[in-house]
């Protein structure tokens, strides 16, 4: 698949096909992603794919938990600048919007909402689970390589007719998530990942999130 086309064609996937994806083809993804970018070389990225009976485990306990939404068991780290200004408010509203909207859920309808939120703990379906970590004493360059390796593994992804959705929502349950990982306490939750076959008959699957024109986010200086 042309790069061009693995960029064009990622999306938050929010509903997956029961399909197994083999381990062999996690090892390639995440492997080739380590080729992304890092100041340094530090390479600071700690990955943790799983499926199978412990990723049903983590998911059945998390299905029983449902009320504890949206807060869950407290944030490890704010992901939201709090107040948000414009236009980032503006597009988050947005987007949540679109969402709700391809289901079907209306904006007053706050338990169908925390339903679907609470999908994220089910991985949407979704075979495998991949969790990103780094070292709490990590800076902002650190946390800039976790991301643009999280990036790097849902474009790889493409190759292979896989789709992701990234889910920092799983900060939300970082206690429950470091005991089913074993992290030791030097290690923060980033951020949780699903990884499977898209069901592209979902009505969630066929709406895509907006982007602002190159103009109002981009300056060329020195073009002729």
């Amino acid at each position: 698949m042309d790069i061009r086309d693995a960029v064009g064609s990622r999306y938050s996937c929010r509903a997956f096909i029961n399909k197994p994806v083999p381990e062999q083809v996690m090892r390639e993804i995440l492997e080739g992603a380590a080729r992304a970018p890092s100041a340094g070389n530090m390479q600071p990225w700690r990955v943790y794919c799983m499926m199978g009976l412990k990723l049903q485990a983590l998911k059945a306990e998390l299905a029983s938990r449902e009320s504890e939404l949206p807060r869950g068991e407290g944030w490890e780290y704010q992901i939201y600048p709090d107040p948000m200004k414009e236009p980032y408010r503006s597009r988050r509203f947005q987007v949540g919007e679109l969402l709700y909207e391809s289901i079907g859920v209306p904006r007053q309808d706050k338990p169908a909402r925390y339903r679907q939120y609470a999908r994220n703990y089910q991985l949407f379906s979704a075979p495998v689970a991949v969790f990103f970590a780094l070292e709490r004493s990590f800076g902002v360059a650190q946390w800039a390589d976790l991301g643009g390796y999280l990036q790097t593994v849902a474009l790889l992804a493409r190759a292979y007719a896989l789709d992701t959705c990234p889910q920092q929502a799983w900060v939300a349950f970082y206690k429950t998530v470091r005991t089913y990982l074993n992290l030791p306490s030097n290690l923060i939750v980033y951020s949780g990942m699903s990884v499977g076959y898209a069901d592209d008959a979902a009505p969630i699957n066929k709406w895509r999130s907006p982007r602002e024109p190159l103009d109002n986010y981009a300056s060329f200086i020195g073009f002729e």
